[in-house]
This record gives C-alpha cells, structure tokens and sequence, in this order.
C-alpha cells in the first residue's frame, strides 16, 4: 500500500538543466532523482547524515499543473564590465530579462510506503525547487494500492528514474558528485488541469 500526501500551492517553476540563461525558458514538468531526494532530505533531516543518491521514503510522485504563465525576470551577468562616463570608470554588470512559464496552482502528489512517514511528511510545507515555490500539505493522507495510483484519480507527469540505456538524460545530481541522472516520462490521465476558476 502507499501513502499519499498531496501538496498544492499558488505557482512553482523547476529550471530545466539545460536552461543556463535562455532568454526563455519553461518550467520543467517533471521531478529528477536529485529533486526528489532534496525534498525528501527536507522532509526528513535525518537523512541528511546518510548515503547520497539514494531515495528512501518517498516511493512515487506525481506532478500536474493548470497552465503556464509567462513572468519576467531581471538577471544580471557573471561577469563585470568596465565602463567610462565623464572621465570616470566604473564596473558594472550587464542586465537583461529574461522569460520564464511557470506552473500555475501546481499540485504534487507524494506516496510513502507508511503511514509514520506519510504523516510526518503531511506535517510540512516544501518547496518545487525554488524557496518562494511553497507547496502546503493537504490534512488527509489517502491509502492506495500501486495499481490505484497509476489511474487517473492522480493525474499528472511523473518522471521513473532509470539507467541510460532505457531514459532520456534529465540533469546531473548534485548530490552524486554531477553525475548524468536519467529517466522515462509517463503521463497519468490529463496532466494538465481545467482551471474553473479563469
């Protein structure tokens, strides 16, 4: 049996790895191995002392989202620039905005294989990738079997973590010394949420 907490908050932006400053960017739809073990270090600090790369508590997830908005960010370069005004220099950086979609009113779905960790985990808020990206636990921790989570009750994207003979290359874990992670995308009934509300 699994243990579901679901999680909801207003919006959440997950920076694809490819993205270093694209001038546009979408939110990625999906959580790598070392999203996912971040959350779960989070939820259970415990952990933090243990063996890295390696996913204890939290079994399956499961990401969908009402649609996508385009936000403005302004970004400043790495590097810094000499410029000269009324015989003055003066070092600056270059600035520019970009575009990011983020994942509107996402909603996170995490299954644990008991229900001690489920309500601890259902005690917490975390965070999709970025700290102003909270998600709130909702109170009810929902019981199911593995086949009843893979119906479309939960809806969503969820990324199985895999070897690179049988996934896409999704990121390097950063805590695995940068080492190449991948994964199969599936897709759970409709992902993308109708939005009443709009």
């Amino acid at each position: 049996m699994l243990y579901i907490v679901k999680y909801t908050g207003p919006f959440g932006y997950i920076k694809p790895w490819t993205a270093v400053r694209d001038s546009e960017t979408f939110s990625q739809q999906f959580l790598t191995p070392s999203i996912v073990e971040g959350m779960e270090k989070k939820l259970f600090p415990e952990l933090l002392n243990g063996s890295s790369g390696v996913i204890h508590k939290i079994q399956r997830h499961r990401l969908t989202y009402a649609g996508l908005s385009s936000q403005q960010e302004r970004t400043w370069s790495k590097g810094w620039v000499t410029k000269t005004a009324d015989k003055k220099k003066y070092r600056l950086k270059e600035r520019s905005i970009i575009l990011r979609s983020i994942l509107l009113e996402p909603e996170l779905y995490l299954a644990f294989g008991n229900q001690t960790d489920a309500e601890r985990a259902a005690e917490q808020s975390i965070c999709l990738c970025r700290n102003e990206d909270l998600l709130f636990p909702e109170a009810e921790i929902l019981c199911r079997s593995e086949y009843e989570f893979d119906t479309e009750e939960f809806p969503g994207f969820e990324l199985v973590f895999t070897t690179q003979d049988k996934g896409f290359k999704v990121g390097h874990n950063r805590f695995e010394k940068g080492e190449s992670m991948y994964g199969e995308l599936r897709i759970f009934g409709n992902p993308i949420r109708e939005n009443q509300n709009w």
